[in-house]
């Protein structure tokens, strides 16, 4: 088992005390497997991805990556577990502006010591941006950044990918393209991939799927 979550709770302060935004999450996840997250806005998705990557804390609960549980680490140790073992593709891209796509692209492999140049220039061309390699994120489209974001995610060849939205800047056949690549990598890596959206269409594509409904998994998983 590469992921296991049990009984995770994430609450944030609001005006009127405390305001649950998870409330008792069970789940798991294998090498290799694909699992979408589904639910409303406010539902808890986004913050359920934040807390399995070590991006936040969780009140209660535990976060499993690859035996590690990752609550009981530092912001270190934390950070190390993200550049070892999981890659994060987020909804506003995070690339760096002083930093050409080719270099982008690069970044999170080389920080992690498992730069393979020979799978990234697979990667550029298969994701369609061999000819930006010498741009910078600036001058490319939004589509073309949540491109770049992705492969930077993949080049590193992390066990276990989360993917916020992905596809949420793509049209649709730019997003049905851009799934067949990620579910095709992911596949070659024995990568487990979890992503969040609200496309019922792209999440009938993942081998299983949890909808989140006020901070709870809504009935059985499918």
């Amino acid at each position: 088992m590469l992921l296991n979550v049990t009984d995770l709770r994430k609450s944030y302060a609001g005006p009127d005390g405390a305001l649950p935004i998870l409330q008792g999450i069970d789940m798991m996840l294998n090498r290799g497997e694909t699992l979408a997250l589904t639910g409303e806005s406010g539902s808890g998705k986004s913050t359920l991805l934040h807390l399995v990557g070590g991006l936040d804390q969780p009140d209660s609960g535990v976060v499993e990556v690859d035996g590690v549980d990752i609550g009981a680490l530092d912001d270190a140790g934390r950070a190390a577990v993200r550049r070892d073992k999981v890659g994060v593709v987020f909804q506003q891209f995070n690339l760096i502006p002083s930093l050409t796509v080719g270099s982008n692209i690069s970044f999170q492999a080389r920080l992690g010591g498992r730069e393979d140049k020979a799978w990234i220039a697979d990667l550029s061309t298969r994701m369609g941006l061999r000819e930006h390699l010498a741009k910078y994120p600036e001058q490319l489209s939004g589509g073309q950044q949540q491109r770049v974001a992705i492969a930077r995610t993949l080049a590193a060849k992390p066990a276990l990918v989360l993917a916020d939205e992905p596809t949420g800047n793509l049209d649709e056949a730019t997003a049905d393209t851009v799934m067949d690549l990620m579910l095709e990598l992911a596949s070659e890596t024995n990568a487990a991939l979890l992503m969040v959206t609200h496309s019922q269409r792209l999440a009938g594509r993942m081998g299983r799927r949890l909808h989140l409904r006020a901070g709870r998994i809504d009935g059985s998983p499918t």
